[in-house]
């Protein structure tokens, strides 16, 4: 019904790119050192995105669904690790991912809006 005919959650940009940002903002200081998540600019991200869902016709259940999903996990962090690594990020090099995130914070992106360099 009403569901089918909105597709599934992620599949519009909007909201696609501000999880993206979120995923690859928490992968790089997780792993750089001298950058840190801008935690509770995330977090209220993640209650804007909330509530864009909603105004879209989701609900909380349905959001949930998405985000807990294992196979949603799976392609996000496919994708992450994909534009890490045209970024020139290399998993076992801790200062690629360092790089990455100056980077992404010096360009003010919606990535780098959402890491801080400590």
């Amino acid at each position: 019904g009403a569901a089918a005919a909105r597709g599934v959650l992620g599949e519009g940009a909007e909201i696609e790119n501000v999880i993206f940002a979120a995923a690859v903002g928490k992968e790089i200081s997780d792993v750089c050192d001298s950058i840190s998540a801008r935690k509770l600019k995330a977090l209220g991200k993640a209650w804007s995105l909330r509530s864009r869902a909603n105004e879209l016709g989701y609900t909380d259940a349905e959001i949930k669904e998405y985000v807990e999903s294992d196979a949603e996990k799976a392609r996000m962090r496919a994708k992450g690790e994909k534009y890490l690594k045209a970024q020139g990020a290399i998993y076992g090099q801790p200062e690629t991912f360092c790089a990455v995130g100056r980077a992404e914070i010096a360009k003010n992106s919606a990535i780098g809006a959402l890491l801080r360099a400590k």
